[in-house]
Formats: structure tokens, C-alpha cells, sequence
């Protein structure tokens, strides 16, 4: 059976946020610009949009 690779949580945003906005998506741009692999994935227990990477932030 496959293993799941481990993901690091780089920063959280609620959900709320204002209409046309998109900090999660935004931040994770910028990640992906330094080279960051982020990916941006929805929480739903906690209703927060979190920005994750498959490998250890440095």
C-alpha cells in the first residue's frame, strides 16, 4: 500500500473572507513563485482554506 506523503500546513484563512478575494490562493502563488510546491486545500471542520506543501518549509 502506497504511503500518503506528509504535508505541512505554511499558513491558514477562513473561509469568510470578502467576496472576489482569495488570500489562500494568493499566498500559495507567491509560495509557488519562491519555489514552494503550496497547493491550497479546504478544511472543512474548521472552515479555513489552508495552504499546505509536501515537504518541510525551511
Amino acid at each position: 500500500m502506497p504511503t500518503q506523503p506528509q504535508r505541512s500546513v505554511l499558513e491558514r484563512f477562513p473561509a469568510g473572507g470578502p467576496r472576489g478575494s482569495w488570500p489562500a490562493e494568493e499566498y500559495a502563488a507567491v509560495q509557488r513563485a519562491q519555489g514552494t510546491n503550496a497547493q491550497v486545500v479546504m478544511d472543512l471542520a474548521s472552515d479555513q482554506f489552508l495552504v499546505v506543501t509536501d515537504t518541510t518549509p525551511q
